[in-house]
């Protein structure tokens, strides 16, 4: 009943609740004294991402399509992968998979990383990763077998 009570006191701000009006509510048979819980008061600290592009530019706009788009070319770059291994392919979704990897990891840095330092810190950190990433991973595309033979490999198991 409190939790009843509670809600409707956080409703009768202006907002007629739906269901959960007097009429619907069932009534306890022994009630003692009503009382009514304090105006519970509301706050929260939000954190908008920051504004990276001018209000007018479409520049995110297109890295949201840049990001889209990446995303339905690993869907048909794995299965050709398969299909053709060979350098090119290899280097690709080496390229390919990093920029993924990146821009993944940055969404999660801009939605839980805060402070001028720490997301500095951050984005410096997540664009060492990235280049260590591609490197190791064209490293291992021109000294080993590649990225393709080394997943069929392991599928062969």
């Amino acid at each position: 009943m409190a939790a009843v009570t509670r809600i409707s006191a956080l409703c009768n701000r202006g907002v007629k609740p739906l269901f959960l009006s007097k009429s619907l509510l069932a009534r306890t048979l022994v009630s003692s004294k009503k009382t009514r819980d304090p105006p519970v008061l509301l706050s929260a600290q939000i954190h908008a991402s920051p504004a990276h592009y001018a209000a007018g530019s479409k520049a995110a706009s297109l890295h949201w399509t840049g990001e889209r788009a990446l995303s339905v070319a690993l869907l048909g770059m794995i299965p050709v992968a398969y299909m053709y291994p060979g350098p090119a392919m290899d280097y690709s979704l080496a390229a390919a998979l990093t920029l993924h990897s990146h821009w993944g990891l940055g969404q999660g840095l801009t939605d839980y990383v805060h402070g001028d330092a720490a997301i500095k810190a951050s984005n410096a950190g997540l664009f060492a990763l990235s280049a260590v990433t591609f490197a190791g991973l064209c490293y291992f595309n021109y000294h080993d077998v590649g990225i393709c033979k080394a997943v069929a490999m392991l599928w062969s198991l």
